[in-house]
């Protein structure tokens, strides 16, 4: 018995480690992440490119209000997987830093600075009594100095950089996808597909252009924009085609 309620102390307590070295809420937040929708990210030679599942819950609800890809800078997009509230409050902090570096210096903030800045934040909750991890991880993907950069975060306040990553459910399956079929000479393009194709991976059928949201920063001008409907319905179709030749 006595055991027990010592497991629920490091169990609950978000500043204790237990005695094998783990914080079990900081844990508990990375399931909430797998329980999230995926997100993929897929640098490229000429940018980088964000794709998230978006699947909505209610034929009812408006798809506008389902947002998974956000931008954060001109030449900044992050997308989320886990818990959108806790992704929202962590991007609002981003555009905060990214704004303030762009008044204080005149100038655009590093991709690399600014992930560093959303992890600091991060970390900050899991020593803060009263406080819990963010249920969420994020793909920050830019351009900086001319040179396409993507960065994964994670619950622990730990930042990861990636050629291609993925946050979120089944992630396991779909970086194994990447693995096999990313190729460091991608144009945008063949990255968008990639990226698309990733999401599908663990899917019985093909996820509907309606359900993908996908967004790029390319090195040619540095600025975030999202791909339109049509085009997403295009691409779709062209993966749907290659896979039924197979």
């Amino acid at each position: 018995m006595q055991g027990q309620s010592q497991q629920q102390a490091y169990d609950r307590g978000i500043t204790i480690f237990s005695p094998d070295g783990r914080l079990y809420q900081v844990e508990y937040a990375r399931e909430a992440v797998k329980r999230g929708t995926a997100s993929v990210g897929v640098r490229t030679p000429d940018g980088v490119v964000l794709a998230a599942n978006r699947q909505i819950s209610s034929p009812l609800m408006e798809r506008s209000s389902v947002e998974k890809i956000h931008k954060a800078d001109d030449h900044v997009g992050v997308a989320s997987a886990g818990h959108v509230a806790d992704a929202r409050q962590l991007i609002d902090l981003a555009r905060r830093r990214a704004q303030g570096e762009q008044l204080r210096y005149g100038q655009d903030i590093g991709v690399e600075t600014l992930t560093r800045s959303i992890t600091d934040h991060i970390q900050e909750y899991t020593q803060t009594g009263g406080a819990r991890p963010f249920g969420v991880a994020l793909l920050v993907g830019g351009v900086e100095d001319g040179q396409p950069r993507l960065f994964e975060t994670d619950p622990s306040g730990t930042d990861y950089e990636w050629q291609a990553a993925a946050v979120g459910g089944d992630r396991d399956v779909i970086q194994g996808y990447l693995e096999e079929e990313y190729r460091e000479d991608l144009d945008i393009d063949a990255g968008i597909e990639l990226a698309i194709s990733a999401l599908n991976e663990p899917e019985e059928e093909s996820v509907a252009a309606e359900a993908v949201d996908v967004a790029t920063i390319t090195t040619e001008d540095e600025s975030f924009s999202t791909v339109d409907d049509e085009r997403l319905e295009s691409i779709v179709a062209e993966i749907d085609t290659e896979e039924s030749d197979e």
